[in-house]
């Protein structure tokens, strides 16, 4: 049942936030058989849904080892243990086949709807809600929160005001603001007596110093190995896969080491080193290196380097090191072959900047968890708030661990909500 405008009664439970972990969190709480309104300042339910996995709506990962699963969420993973060990990725794969979403695990472990479009998802779920008998409210903004002994007694919109019994704050954090996620609802939080922990950009991609990446746009490597330096030390070595873009480096081995680049960043220069021949010492490169030369002398070394790497990255890297494309393989000297060995074991970059919001996946920061109880996302200030999703202070890796955050506190926060 849909609803464009206030009506003046009361709700059991008002889910504050149309996205993920907001329909999520009303369809259980109505499930239950509480009297439900979910309120969503946008003209449509689930904007920023529609843009992960590119559109085909990466949903889950398909770990079922929890304490693998809330590694994946960095330092604050085990407040996501038991959401998790409730409502996992086995669960949510049941849950969306109940509504009619087949899904299936790649590769990568990513869970993808068998149809590869976010749009079957989210027109499924805003079914659930209207099946459950949710009312939703669209275009409807929180201005204000009134607060009294310790509850919330209402909420104030920008098109009238809405009182409920318990109000659950799925409103997201700053990533992709177009999609409505602006962070002005942490200002709303803030007035119950929370803390906000400080809002940064995450699974964000990395701007370098070095422009010759821009010839390189479009160029993935599948599986390379970077190291993060800083100071001449390692900081951290990870693998996966790399994208060479106009301003610098993305793809998940990049994004996944985002926030510690960003905090690195803050006390000085940060370099990331490349090997793109990670399962290949440099001893073993020079061998197969002068095992080429010697069976294929005349090759031009821009042909010649195309064994190793992409043709279109070879062309680059071969000026990056001061040598003519256009060489034979069969002059290289013995410092020339092993200049190139250690070029494809290293290919350092310096950081300048980590892009904004704008292109940030997720957000770090957020309510601060010690704020809230793990067992029920129940505020530990406010005796009627629970919180779900993205406004938590949690962010994981790409691969969809995002999404499992708002799927499985989401869940957890209308059952409880309802419960209490």
């Amino acid at each position: 049942m849909e609803r464009r405008e206030t009506e003046d009664q009361k709700y059991n439970v008002a889910v504050v936030g149309g996205g993920p972990a907001g329909m999520m969190a009303a369809i259980k709480a109505a499930e239950a058989g509480a009297k439900t309104i979910l309120i969503e300042k946008n003209a449509r339910l689930g904007k920023k849904l529609l843009l992960s996995g590119n559109g085909r709506c990466n949903l889950s990962n398909a770990e079922v080892d929890l304490r693998k699963l809330t590694s994946r969420y960095g330092k604050n993973g085990s407040f996501l243990y038991h959401a998790l060990s409730v409502f996992g990725p086995k669960e949510a794969v049941s849950f969306f086949k109940e509504i009619g979403i087949e899904t299936k695990a790649e590769k990568t472990r990513k869970i993808f709807p068998v149809s590869g479009k976010a749009e079957d998802v989210l027109n499924a779920l805003i079914k659930e809600l209207k099946r459950k008998k949710v009312f939703i409210l669209r275009g409807a903004e929180a201005e204000d929160i009134v607060c009294e002994k310790g509850l919330i007694k209402k909420i104030v919109l920008n098109i009238g005001e809405i009182s409920a019994d318990k109000y659950i704050f799925c409103t997201g954090g700053r990533s992709y603001p177009s999609t409505g996620s602006d962070g002005k609802a942490f200002e709303l939080i803030k007035k119950t007596g929370h803390s906000v922990k400080n809002l940064e950009p995450a699974l964000v991609p990395v701007e370098t110093k070095e422009k010759w990446t821009k010839a390189l746009q479009g160029v993935a490597l599948g599986d390379a190995r970077i190291i993060i330096r800083q100071f001449g030390k390692k900081i951290k070595t990870s693998k996966g896969g790399l994208l060479f873009t106009h301003f610098g480096l993305s793809g998940p081995v990049i994004l996944n080491q985002s926030r510690l680049i960003g905090e690195l960043l803050k006390s000085g220069e940060v370099k990331i080193s490349i090997d793109i021949s990670p399962s290949l010492s440099c001893e073993q490169i020079e061998n197969i290196i002068k095992g080429g030369v010697k069976s294929r002398p005349n090759e031009k070394l821009k042909n010649f380097l195309a064994d190793f790497m992409p043709r279109k990255m070879a062309l680059v890297m071969i000026g990056t090191i001061d040598l003519d494309p256009n060489k034979e393989a069969g002059s290289l000297s013995k410092e020339q072959k092993k200049k190139i060995a250690f070029l494809l074991k290293r290919i350092d970059l310096t950081v300048f900047s980590l892009l904004g919001f704008d292109m940030a996946m997720a957000t770090a920061g957020g309510v601060l968890l010690k704020e809230i109880d793990d067992k029920t996302m129940r505020s530990k200030i406010i005796n009627n708030l629970f919180f779900a999703g993205e406004i938590i202070d949690i962010d994981g890796e790409t691969g969809g661990f995002n999404l499992q955050n708002c799927w499985s506190t989401g869940h957890l926060a209308g059952q409880s909500a309802v419960s209490f």
